[in-house]
């Protein structure tokens, strides 16, 4: 058997680019955000050759763009050191092999994997199954050139990714899936967190884990550890998780070099594998620790090793007794504190009480006695004062024994409430040791049941000890090996079993996968078939006409062969692929659809036939320029970093820069418009509630709006070329109106501008509603000015004049040539700034257009707009007559068709092109065009107040009075 070494693959370090992924397009479920949790963990790859040659521990990551399982050094690499290429494999393991060892076969080589144990290795073989046969159902089902095109990790949103006809899944019957159901190894959704994203934190690295062939890419990976990320972040794994509700993703921090924390959880996992039941007996530490079973029998067989003595569960109750137990006495301590706090109290209030009464005693026995003088006897005048003053004492004293007396039927109620609750406390007091007796005689019974269940293990134990010493004493012994052999045959069989369901569900997804794969070819072979067909029918049609017009022909007849051919041939080349015409899409090719892949319609019906004439060669050039080399070349690149970046976010990068100023496929660019507007409008979302969105609807549909009325208006004139918008019913009108409802309550100053429907309605070809009404935010709040969209424009006017000062730095032979003419091409360009070229240019530029802007800014308006014009100079300085130039002005960015020059003029002969320059420009600019709105008003201001007093002093004659 032969395996791969680390890198031996078409991803090797020798090859630092990832090989391209080709996805198709799925349709988007707005409701549908939660996708499948990562397939990802660690696995043994055996590697090497000679003496190296050995298991390493690699980190293994399934991309379901291409169906490819990667494997890395750690989690946290960003190169991975090869890939093993799942849809096209097939899988095995032995029974009797090591446990937990498997391989896989793809592409002519062997990979032998190794699992921790047989439970996870089953895991990963039914999770491979499942991808392989997910991958494969959905390829070959579109109408697509590519028939092995894989579907996509972010699926598009917005209407484009909603396209009936982008593509279409075939359902499997029932009947084959009951029986893959059937066939279905019976394993555990989360095997110990052995797999997964959690799985990452649980392994240590290993000094020795290196590759040679490899040693690049691992050079390569380190360094990305140790050199800093943008924004002073370091690099961090990143992954997707089930967590998140729109395509979210979640960090991970890398581990640590220890986790102590972490060991007796990885301990407790070592041995929980082969059982139902943990070793942990449960007992306190004050008990005596009794010889276990294993230590009593040694290394003999005793049983079946999935199965446990019932101590652990009668272990496990009485740890729930001794819990229940300390519990009760934590609560009886602290009731015995309160019993003595309330006590002390007692006895305090008792002595105040016995302190009083005693003073009470010693007042009354101190009180002097009053004598009273007889009636007729004189008073001597010292005894007067003498009794006066006793009076006065008699009185403070009898006041002072009234507040005493006051205070003591208080002080006595306040006795017998205490005492009343030292009697309840008393008596639940009693009722806490009543309980605790019980649970003491509950813990006692239970503590001898498992003295009892110990003896006896322990004589079982010893007897069988005895018995394998002693074979010669009866027949037992014979039958315990018996029985030991018996069970070794009942796992054997098992094991058997388990592989035979294995095998028969992969020799049937085989089947089915080759017989899908036979079925593709011979479609691919019709439509070949097809268009060799076709191909020779238009060479036949091309040579009769050549052959026809190199013969004289008299131009007066009528029916002549030469008007029959063109005819047909023009009837031919209008002809555009209908509705009803795409079920059999194979057997009727077509050049150019109806319409193009953003929905707009390829020839206009409604057009003269020289107009549908031009249409339809735009299209046929179009499509043959979006198949170039050069297109090619840049979707792989796109391919390559998007893999890159499978462990990490996206972040702003030249290289990211670079890619988006080449164009952004279509099948990406939805994740990267909704990357480039969240990173625009984060600083209001942060601020914001996560359903600010719907809040603003809400309050659209109970309040009515000023804007509402011409949001409705204009809802049927936006992009009316394009399939999404063209009638009331048509999926994109509820949403725009959504959107543009939205941002007129939030932007009440600006409401609703016309412009603004297009540029909603362009972001939702590609983005949900939420997603839309951001870009809008995004575009009006972030990117252009202040007043761009007042009802003064005030802004647009400003960037017409600095877009003017551009044109006479950049272009100065084309702009002297206007003025020379007294051209105005603003009239022109206005809109272009306005919309951000919508409707104005064909759909292939408009959108990559749009790709840079919303990564770079309006700096990209400005760029595109003196490309445009450099693309056409040399048309336009032949050009002598006014009429004849602005004629040209109107329809000439719609017959530029090169998207690659075009950006090359743009990005390239351009430079330099700084932002400050463009702001220091409309700062000049609006403070002139201030002044000149403000001479407006004044103007306009007094030619009112002069219209009002003339009006007032004009006298109408009659027809009458003026013919007397």
């Amino acid at each position: 058997m032969h395996e791969e070494e680390d890198g031996g693959d078409s991803s090797s370090s020798s090859a630092p680019r990832l090989p391209t992924f080709r996805s198709v397009d799925v349709a988007d479920t707005d409701g549908a955000k939660e996708q499948d949790p990562k397939l990802c963990g660690y696995l043994n790859k055996l590697s090497g050759k000679g003496p190296l040659r050995g298991y390493k521990l690699r980190w293994f990551v399934y991309d379901p763009r291409k169906c490819y399982l990667y494997y890395f050094k750690t989690p946290q690499d960003a190169l991975p050191l090869g890939h093993i290429d799942i849809g096209d494999a097939c899988f095995m393991y032995d029974v009797e092999g090591d446990e937990g060892q498997f391989e896989v076969r793809a592409a002519g080589k062997e990979f032998l994997l190794k699992a921790p144990n047989r439970q996870v290795m089953n895991y990963w073989l039914q999770q491979l199954q499942q991808k392989r046969w997910e991958y494969n159902s959905t390829r070959g089902s579109g109408q697509r050139d590519s028939w092995s095109s894989p579907t996509l990790v972010y699926p598009p949103t917005g209407l484009v990714g909603k396209d009936n006809d982008a593509i279409f899944i075939e359902n499997q019957s029932e009947n084959l899936e009951k029986v893959r159901s059937d066939f279905a190894m019976e394993t555990e959704l989360d095997p110990g967190g052995m797999v997964g994203i959690q799985s990452a934190r649980g392994a240590n690295a290993n000094p020795i884990n290196f590759s040679l062939r490899n040693f690049g890419t691992e050079l390569r990976n380190t360094m990305s550890h140790l050199r800093p990320g943008r924004a002073g972040e370091n690099r961090r794994s990143v992954f997707y998780t089930s967590n998140s509700s729109s395509e979210d993703w979640e960090m991970i921090d890398p581990p640590a070099k220890d986790f102590p924390e972490q060991k007796p959880h990885l301990d407790s996992h070592r041995h929980s594998f082969g059982s139902a039941f943990t070793f942990d007996f449960g007992r306190s530490a004050a008990r005596p620790k009794r010889s276990s079973l294993r230590d009593v029998r040694g290394t003999g067989r005793f049983g079946r090793g999935s199965e446990n003595p019932p101590a652990e569960c009668n272990g496990g109750k009485a740890s729930d007794a001794q819990l229940r137990l300390q519990n009760q006495q934590d609560e009886l301590s602290q009731l015995q504190q309160e019993q003595v706090k309330l006590r002390e109290e007692l006895s305090s209030q008792t002595e105040l009480v016995r302190l009083l009464q005693q003073t009470l005693r010693t007042s009354q026995c101190d009180r002097p006695a009053v004598h009273r003088p007889a009636p007729g006897s004189p008073t001597p005048p010292d005894q007067n004062e003498t009794s006066a003053v006793a009076e006065e004492d008699v009185a403070q004293l009898e006041a002072l024994l009234q507040e005493r007396d006051g205070q003591i039927p208080s002080l006595c109620g306040h006795m017998e409430r205490l005492t009343l609750e030292k009697e309840s406390l008393q008596k639940e007091l009693k009722g806490l040791k009543i309980k605790v007796g019980e649970m003491n005689d509950q813990l006692g019974m239970l503590m001898e049941t498992i003295q009892a269940k110990d003896d006896v293990i322990m004589k079982l134990s010893q007897q069988s000890h005895e018995q394998s010493a002693n074979p010669n004493e009866g027949g037992s012994p014979a039958l315990h090996k018996e029985q030991q052999e018996l069970d070794v045959l009942k796992d054997s069989l098992q094991g058997y079993k388990s592989q035979n369901k294995f095998l028969n569900k992969e020799i049937l997804e085989l089947t089915v996968l080759r017989r899908n794969a036979e079925t593709r070819e011979k479609a691919l072979e019709a439509k070949c078939t097809a268009l060799e067909a076709k191909l020779c029918q238009v060479e036949s049609k091309y040579l009769v006409l050549l052959q026809e017009v190199r013969t004289p022909v008299c131009s007066s007849s009528e029916q002549s062969p030469t008007r029959e051919v063109i005819s047909r041939l023009l009837e031919d080349a209008l002809q555009a692929e209908s509705s009803d015409q795409q079920e059999h899409a194979i057997f009727k090719p077509h050049t150019v659809s109806e319409y193009d892949a953003y929905g707009f319609k390829t020839v206009p019906e409604e057009e003269e036939e020289e107009e549908r004439l031009d249409a339809r060669l735009r299209a046929l050039e179009l499509k043959s320029l979006s198949m170039t080399d050069q297109e090619v070349s840049v979707g792989v690149k796109w391919e390559n970093f998007l893999a890159s970046t499978m462990n990490r976010d996206l972040v702003r990068s030249p290289e990211l820069k670079a890619l988006i100023r080449c164009g952004v496929p279509h099948k990406h660019r939805s994740l990267v418009w909704r990357w480039c507007v969240s990173m625009h409008v984060k600083k209001f979302q942060d601020h914001l509630a996560p359903d600010y969105y719907e809040t603003l609807l809400a309050v659209a549909r109970e309040r009515p709006n000023p804007a509402s009325k011409q949001i409705e208006l204009d809802l049927l004139r936006t992009l009316p070329n394009n399939k999404h918008y063209a009638s009331p019913s048509a999926g994109g009108i509820h949403k725009l109106r959504n959107v543009l409802l939205a941002f007129s309550w939030r932007n009440p100053d600006i409401g609703y501008c016309q412009g603004l429907n297009r540029l909603a309605a362009i972001a939702l070809l590609y983005l949900d509603q939420e997603d839309a009404f951001w870009t809008l935010v995004a575009i009006v709040e972030v990117f252009m000015p202040r007043d761009y969209y007042t009802k003064t424009l005030l802004g647009s006017q400003v960037d017409q004049r600095v877009f003017k000062d551009l044109m006479s730095e950049k272009l100065p032979r084309l702009h002297a040539h206007f003025e020379q003419h007294k051209v105005d091409f603003s009239l022109i360009t206005f809109n272009w700034f306005l919309v951000v070229f919508v409707d104005s240019v064909v759909s292939d530029i408009l959108f990559k257009i749009w790709d840079a802007f919303l990564f770079e800014g309006p700096k990209i308006i400005f760029r595109f707009a003196l490309a445009l014009f450099k693309f056409k100079e040399e048309d336009f300085l032949k050009l002598q007559d006014s009429t004849a130039i602005f004629k040209c002005l109107r329809c000439f960015t719609r017959k530029i068709l090169d998207s690659r020059k075009l950006m090359n003029i743009a990005f390239v002969d351009m430079n330099p092109f700084p932002m400050r320059q463009i702001q220091n420009r409309r700062s000049f600019h609006l403070e002139k065009v201030r002044l000149e709105l403000t001479e407006l008003e004044a103007i306009r201001q007094t030619f009112l107040k002069e219209r009002e007093t003339s009006q007032d002093r004009r006298s109408f004659v009659s027809d009458d009075e003026e013919d007397t």
